[in-house]
């Protein structure tokens, strides 16, 4: 097979492989969480709680939660409900929610294998094509962000 006939063969760049790129990325994580009887939004919801090191109070996490899901708050306040029913997350006296032990620890295992998996999917790209897709996939966030917010 020649060089042309391979290049040719791939999909051209457009929402059909972000698409697909989506969808087997998902299902990396979708493996990752199997066992640990959370979700992928509650995963959302667990990483947003532990990279915030516990200083968000329960409406900022709720709304962060509500912006990178793309779900109405009430929904967003559900999933922090089942972290806390699941012992993942509390709120403490002055608002704060944060990880519990049992959810920090469940986090650091989960993110430890994707971790992994990050590594085997991209690390061996150059830094220049990194800093490329950084900033493509970026711009195309935003300007979707300004749509769903334009209605």
């Amino acid at each position: 097979m020649s060089s042309t006939s391979s290049t040719t063969s791939r999909p051209p760049f457009g929402t059909a492989v972000i698409g697909q790129t989506e969808k087997a990325l998902n299902a990396i994580l979708e493996r990752q969480l199997a066992g640990t009887a959370i979700t992928e939004p509650q995963w959302v919801a667990l990483t947003l709680t532990v990279v915030s090191g516990g200083t968000l109070t329960g409406d900022l996490l709720v709304q962060r939660i509500s912006d990178v899901l793309k779900v109405d708050p009430a929904v967003a306040r559900q999933r922090v409900a089942e972290l806390a029913a699941a012992d993942l997350v509390r709120t403490t006296p002055d608002g704060v929610v944060e990880p519990t032990e049992d959810g920090r620890a469940l986090w650091g295992r989960v993110r430890s294998g994707i971790d992994r998996i990050t590594q085997r999917l991209w690390g061996d790209l150059p830094d220049a094509d990194l800093t490329t897709a950084g900033r493509v996939l970026t711009t195309v966030l935003t300007r979707a962000n300004a749509l769903l917010a334009a209605g």
